[in-house]
């Protein structure tokens, strides 16, 4: 069975604590297999803003992949940002800057997109497209499969085409083919669910909100996602599930819910 539950741009530093504590009661509701988190951990990557990201992610009882953002890179530490960029995410979140989540039915694969050198625009390099398309082609059939970067892949507002991933179209064409089923994203705070046409095979875009951040977008609240597949889910389908934190509940509830039905065979 899985059911991931995906948390974005935390922006630890200028989180909420009722909204934290919130997503925790959701978690512990739910209960999901596989927390992902999907960049933008941090607000200016600074330890403690690390650590408390850190703690709060362990509260939520669930195994945890998580890729870094162009925020878990210190800005003005110029020093550290080109010789150590990634020392104190890694000092939090371990050794791994691309994780791989391998279940029965469930495979996840963390990409790092962000560049030390670039503010926040990221990209993915021939190199990592190509190995990540090799591992999709050894799935298993029985396995959702899931690759998670940071930027967006797809965009559904004209604004936002200056976010697309440098690197997107190849990857794209090349990971559908390889048989990958979803792309999770976070970035510019604005959560949707896009399926992404004339490729070798159905895939869709799935954009995260910013979970507990007080940087929402255009007054949009808080939100999550969350993936049911398998014993979860219709057969043959994958329910993709946008929780949003509503304030007068103190609570997140499900507003969203999209159906897909992943290519097979």
């Amino acid at each position: 069975m899985s059911l991931v539950l995906q948390v974005s741009d935390t922006h630890f530093g200028t989180e909420q604590p009722p909204v934290l504590e919130a997503l925790a009661a959701l978690a512990q509701q739910l209960r999901p297999d596989l927390a992902v988190l999907s960049g933008d951990i941090t607000q200016r990557a600074r330890p403690g803003q690390f650590r408390a990201a850190r703690a709060f992610m362990d509260r939520l009882g669930a195994p945890l992949l998580a890729i870094p953002g162009n925020h878990d890179i210190p800005l003005l530490d110029l020093w550290t940002r080109l010789r150590r960029p990634y020392a104190r995410y890694l000092a939090a979140f371990g050794p791994a800057l691309e994780p791989i989540h391998d279940a029965p039915e469930l495979l996840v694969l963390g990409l790092n997109t962000t560049r030390p050198w670039r503010h926040k625009h990221g990209a993915v390099s021939a190199l990592q497209i190509e190995r990540v398309a090799q591992r999709l082609e050894a799935a298993g059939a029985a396995q959702l499969r899931v690759v998670v970067v940071h930027q967006p892949v797809a965009v559904i507002r004209a604004s936002d085409r200056v976010n697309l991933l440098r690197g997107h179209t190849a990857a794209l064409e090349r990971w559908a083919a390889a048989g990958a089923d979803l792309v999770l994203g976070g970035h510019i705070h604005l959560p949707y669910v896009l399926a992404l046409p004339a490729l070798a095979r159905p895939l869709w875009a799935v954009q995260a909100g910013t979970a507990v951040s007080a940087r929402v977008r255009e007054g949009l609240p808080n939100s999550v996602n969350l993936l049911r597949w398998g014993v979860h889910a219709p057969p043959g389908c994958c329910l993709i599930e946008q929780w949003d934190y509503a304030t007068g509940q103190q609570a997140f509830v499900r507003a969203v819910v999209t159906e897909v039905r992943p290519a097979r065979g």
